[in-house]
C-alpha cells in the first residue's frame, strides 16, 4: 500500500496528465458548487418560503413540517440514484456518469424555478414539486460520489487528502453562493419575494450547467479506471461484489456520515427554522442567512486545511478531532440559539458549519475512496454517503422540525438528536482503519472480510505499516 508508481509517474512527468488533475479539480468544484448551490438554496426555501407557498396555510405548524418533509424526499431519491449510476460508474467509467448526472440535477433545480404555486394549481403544486426533487437526489445520489471518487483517483498519493479535499470547496462556495443570493431576494418586499423573488436563482443555476458540462466533455478518464480496463478487471456485477466484500466498508461509511450530514443539515436549514420559532415574526430572515454565509466562507479554508492535516496525521485522527468538536459543542450551541439573539445565532451557526462540520468533510473526501477496492468504489461510496444522506441529513428537516412543531421548540431535545449523531460517529472512526497512502490501484477493501473456523464471516481491518508512513 505504498505510492502507486501509475499516480506518482503520471503526475510528475505528464504534463497532460497533470493538466487533466486541474480539469479534474475544477469539473468536481463546480459540480459540487451546483449540488450544493440547489440543495442549500432548496433548503432556505423550505424553511422560509416553500412552507408558504405550496402547502395549504390552515395549520402553519404543519405546512413547515411538510415542506420539509417535501426537502427529506429528494435524499430517498439519493441512495437509487447512487446505487444506478454507482454501477454504471464501476462498469463504464467515471467521466460519462458524471456528465448525465450534472444535466439530471440541474435540469430539475432549473424546473423548480418555473413551477406553478399551490394557490394557482392546487395540490398539483406540492406533487409536481416532489417529483422535481426525486429527480434532484437520483441525480445527485452519484455526482458527490462521482467528484469524490474522480479527485481521490487523480490526486498524488501523498497530498491525496489535500488534492481530494479541493473541489468539496465547491460545497462551501455552493452553499456560500446560495446563501448570499437568498440574503439578497429576501430584502425585497415580502409580495415580490413570495411572487417572483425566490424563482431567480433556481432559474440562475442554468448558467453552472452549462459551465461544468463544458468542462466535464474535456475530461479524460481516471488513471486507476484504465488500469482497470487494461487488466480486464471491470467487475461485471458491481452490486454483488459490493454485498459480498463491501458492505462493512459501507456500513462503517455511514456511521462516519451521521455527524457530518445530519450537522450541516440541521445548522444550516434547521437551525433557521427554530430560531424563526423562537423569535416568530421578529427574526430578521435575511440576517439569519448570514450564519451560513460566514460559515460557507470559512468552510473554503478549512475543509482543504482538515484534508492536509489528514496527510500529515492521518484519515481517522482528523475525523475524530471533527467529531468530538460537534459533540462538545452541541448542547452549547442550540442553547444559544434559544436565546433569541440575531448576532449569538449567527456566530452558532458559523462556528458549526465553519469548523465541526468542515473538520470532518476535510478528510472524508479521500478516506471513503480509500475504504473500497478499485472494481467497485464508485459504487461504494455512492451507497456509503447516499444511505447516510437518507439518515441523517433528509430525516434531520422532518425529525427535527416534528420536534419543533410538537414540543414547542425545546432546545435540548435538538440537541440530544445533534449529540447522537455526533456519538456514532466518534465511535465509527474507532472501527474504520487507517486509510492514509491506499494504493487505489488495488482492487480488495480495505476493510475485509475473513472467515472464522466454524465458517461465519468476520470483519476485520487491514492496515499497512507503510501506509501510515512509520
Amino acid at each position: 500500500m505504498t505510492d502507486s508508481p501509475l499516480t506518482t509517474r503520471a503526475v510528475h512527468d505528464d504534463p497532460e496528465y497533470a493538466a487533466n488533475l486541474r480539469r479534474a479539480t475544477l469539473a468536481s468544484s463546480l459540480g459540487s458548487a451546483l449540488e450544493y448551490f440547489d440543495f442549500a438554496l432548496y433548503g432556505l426555501s423550505t424553511a422560509l418560503i416553500f412552507n408558504v407557498l405550496f402547502f395549504p396555510q390552515g395549520d402553519p405548524g404543519m405546512a413547515t413540517v411538510l415542506a420539509f418533509a417535501t426537502f427529506g424526499v429528494g435524499f430517498l431519491a439519493r441512495p437509487f440514484g447512487g446505487l444506478f449510476f454507482g454501477v454504471l460508474g464501476d462498469k463504464l467509467g467515471r467521466k460519462w456518469v458524471l456528465v448525465v448526472t450534472i444535466l439530471l440535477m440541474g435540469g430539475a433545480s432549473t424546473a423548480i424555478g418555473l413551477l406553478p404555486t399551490y394557490e394557482t394549481i392546487g395540490f398539483w403544486a406540492p406533487l409536481i414539486l416532489v417529483l422535481l426533487r426525486l429527480l434532484q437526489g437520483f441525480g445527485a445520489g452519484a455526482e458527490q460520489a462521482g467528484a469524490t471518487v474522480l479527485m481521490a483517483e487523480y490526486a498524488p498519493v501523498k497530498r491525496r487528502g489535500f488534492f481530494s479535499a479541493l473541489p468539496f470547496i465547491g460545497i462551501q462556495a455552493g452553499t456560500l453562493l446560495a446563501a448570499l443570493v437568498f440574503s439578497g431576494i429576501a430584502l425585497l418586499p415580502e409580495d415580490q419575494l413570495l411572487s417572483w423573488g425566490w424563482r431567480v436563482p433556481f432559474l440562475a443555476s442554468f448558467a453552472l450547467i452549462l459551465l461544468a458540462l463544458f468542462i466535464r466533455m474535456r475530461l479524460r478518464e481516471t488513471p486507476t479506471f484504465v488500469e482497470l480496463e487494461k487488466h480486464d478487471q471491470i467487475a461485471d456485477r458491481p452490486i454483488r461484489d459490493i454485498f459480498s466484500h463491501g458492505l462493512p466498508g459501507v456500513i462503517v461509511g455511514i456511521g462516519l456520515r451521521m455527524a457530518e450530514n445530519g450537522g450541516s443539515y440541521m445548522f444550516q436549514t434547521l437551525g433557521l427554522a427554530f430560531f424563526v420559532s423562537v423569535l416568530g415574526p421578529t427574526a430578521d430572515k435575511s440576517l439569519l442567512t448570514w450564519g451560513v454565509t460566514i460559515g460557507s466562507l470559512i468552510g473554503v479554508f478549512s475543509v482543504p486545511f482538515a484534508g492536509h492535516l489528514s496527510d500529515r496525521f492521518g484519515r481517522r485522527t482528523i475525523y475524530r478531532v471533527g467529531s468530538v468538536f460537534m459533540l462538545v459543542y452541541t448542547f452549547p450551541a442550540w442553547w444559544l440559539l434559544s436565546l433569541g439573539n440575531h448576532a449569538i445565532a449567527i456566530a452558532v451557526i458559523a462556528v458549526g458549519i465553519g469548523f465541526a462540520v468542515a473538520t470532518m468533510l476535510g478528510p472524508q473526501c479521500s478516506m471513503l475512496p480509500e475504504l473500497f477496492g478499485n472494481r467497485h468504489r464508485y459504487l461504494g461510496v455512492a451507497m456509503a454517503r447516499e444511505i447516510s444522506a437518507v439518515l441523517a441529513g433528509g430525516l434531520a428537516g422532518v425529525l427535527g422540525s416534528y420536534i419543533i412543531s410538537v414540543s414547542g421548540g425545546n432546545w435540548v431535545l435538538l440537541a440530544t438528536y445533534m449529540a447522537t449523531l455526533a456519538l456514532i460517529t466518534t465511535a465509527s472512526t474507532f472501527l474504520v482503519p487507517e486509510t492514509l497512502r491506499r494504493d487505489l490501484t488495488r482492487i480488495d477493501d480495505a476493510i475485509k472480510v475473513s472467515r472464522n473456523e466454524g465458517g461465519e464471516d468476520v470483519y476485520a481491518t487491514t492496515v499497512s505499516i507503510k501506509a501510515v508512513g512509520l
